[in-house]
């Protein structure tokens, strides 16, 4: 029966709740998930159509304020540098991206003990070993056993060819001695649980109509539905209700019509990322709660990290053959831990990208002045077009709990609800850590063999990685959630998503979002008998 009371309530049918659905329908409990978005068609991708450069700019852009699909809210972006991206529709802005992906590092959850910096996370990479694993598994991994850089794990598919472009740029790694890798990626390089290997098809970020590249929506969803977990859409929930005990009794959400729902659950999960989780839980305000629910600390909303990008591109005489998966190749770890000689605490990972199309690639080039327009243009573009390669520096973020996520006074969705305004600064530990990463991309491109290096010292639309918003921790002055991500304030309430993160690392983050979803949901159904004690 719609809106009848269940056992588990899921807010977010992204990458984080998902996974806690598949694992946590095993409980037998009744389970729901409450998705704001709807379910997408892989005919409608882009890449299905002529134009798909254009859809991925405009419709499928990843950026909600240059998307505006019905099921999108507003993000005041007005105090940032760096734009927030999402994408709300299930199987969440695993829809949208580029499918990289590494694990944080053991080092990631020790910053404080080992840099002196930020704090300790309350596990380790031991706890969520056994969850990387596993999610490796049901997402379809493609990488090398045996990297140095991390703790020996074997994914279950071998590597995505680099192609020419990959190649070369591997040559200027070893001329100069530096690490690099195969990097795991979650797309598939051989046919894998019904879905069909890579066709090297290339428009990763505007959905895969293929079906190659992981989404949540074609990996965890179809299992958990089989396992009985309900799922439904057009659901944008306003605020978490509590009970007279002070529990939280599930929530009030508004549906597909616009009109204004209740639904009851013993036990709320919130899987609605770094930006949309302080959102909800300011926005959940009451006399118990004054400051936001689960907000005693203050913390909630404030150290918002991101991964603060540049790229570094060059020019090669050769063909390089770039068009393909953006989100593979392989990576760099050579900066990433702290070296004090270098003028910044901790640092940086370096990922070889493979190329945009071809009106994508002529944009950049006229942007850079080497392509003009006018009856020169398709003469220069032709000198361009498959002859540059290019790389990305993720930097390690640290929180600063200036960089905040608090409501508008004024800007709303399209219901009503206060939207999120975003206010943040790079700090002069990131500034160093760009600029050194600009000069060591380029020397690794010349040792390639680049003819010529241009730079991005910071790339605006690269808000993808939004964490650390409602940080766990063991103490309550100090953090939000607990270290099996139940708040401190509130025992049935849950959090599973990135806002989470006490620290960032300097890599993607969502193998690590999925791990501790799936480490959060046996955490629950181990306790789930003294739950409410």
């Amino acid at each position: 029966m719609p809106n009848e009371p269940v056992g588990v309530l899921i807010i977010g049918a992204g990458a984080s709740g998902a996974a806690f659905a598949w694992s946590i329908a095993d409980t037998g409990l009744s389970v729901l998930c409450l998705e704001q978005g709807p379910w997408m068609r892989q005919s409608d991708y882009p890449s299905n159509h002529l134009d798909w450069e254009s859809r991925n700019a405009t419709e499928f852009s990843s950026s909600p304020n240059v998307r505006r699909m019905a099921a999108d809210y507003p993000v005041n972006e007005t105090d940032t540098p760096i734009t927030p991206l999402m994408f709300n529709a299930v199987g969440g802005s695993t829809i949208a991206w580029a499918a990289h992906f590494p694990r944080l590092k053991p080092r990631d959850f020790r910053v404080r003990s080992d840099d002196g910096v930020a704090a300790d996370w309350p596990i380790g990479y031991d706890t969520l070993e056994p969850y990387f694993a596993l999610n490796d598994q049901v997402m379809g991994v493609s990488g090398l056993a045996g990297d140095p850089a991390y703790p020996y794990h074997e994914p279950p598919l071998p590597p995505l060819p680099f192609g020419a472009i990959g190649n070369k740029l591997a040559t200027g790694f070893e001329k100069l001695g530096w690490h690099w890798w195969p990097s795991d990626t979650a797309i598939i390089s051989q046919d894998y649980n019904d879905r069909e290997a890579c066709i090297n098809l290339g428009p990763c970020t505007g959905g895969c109509a293929h079906g190659a590249r992981a989404s949540t929506d074609i990996t965890y969803w179809p299992i958990a539905e089989r396992k009985g977990v309900q799922l439904r859409t057009g659901c944008r929930v306003k605020e978490i209700t509590l009970n007279a005990d002070g529990l939280a009794d599930g929530v009030l959400y508004y549906d597909e019509d616009g009109a204004l729902q209740e639904q009851k659950a013993e036990i709320v999960v919130i899987a609605a990322n770094g930006i949309g989780t302080p959102r909800l839980l300011l926005n959940s305000a009451s006399e118990r709660h004054p400051e936001g629910l689960a907000n005693s600390s203050g913390l909630v909303g404030k150290n918002l990290m991101f991964h603060p990008v540049a790229m570094m591109g060059g020019t090669f005489d050769e063909p390089l053959e770039g068009h393909g998966p953006r989100g593979c190749s392989f990576w760099s770890h050579e900066f990433y831990d702290t070296d004090a000689s270098r003028g910044f605490v901790r640092g940086y990972s370096l990922q070889m990208t493979r190329n945009g199309g071809p009106a994508t690639q002529a944009l950049a080039a006229t942007a850079r002045g080497k392509v003009p327009w006018g009856p020169d243009h398709h003469e220069a573009f032709a000198g361009t077009y498959n002859h540059t390669a290019s790389m990305l520096a993720l930097t390690e973020d640290l929180p600063e709990e200036t960089n905040t996520v608090t409501l508008d006074p004024e800007l709303t969705d399209s219901d009503g609800i206060p939207a999120p305004k975003v206010t943040y600064e790079l700090s002069e530990n990131t500034r160093r850590m760009l600029e050194h990463a600009t000069e060591r991309g380029q020397e690794v491109l010349r040792a390639a063999g680049a003819t010529e290096t241009y730079s991005v010292p910071l790339v605006p639309q690269a808000g993808w990685h939004l964490m650390g918003t409602a940080r766990m921790g063991t103490d309550p002055k100090t953090s939000v959630v607990n270290e099996w991500g139940r708040a401190h304030d509130v025992k049935n309430l849950f959090i599973i998503d990135g806002s989470i993160f006490v620290t960032g690392g300097a890599v993607n983050p969502t193998s690590t979002i999925q791990a501790l979803a799936l480490h959060i949901a046996d955490s629950i159904k181990r306790n789930i008998g003294s739950l409410f004690d």
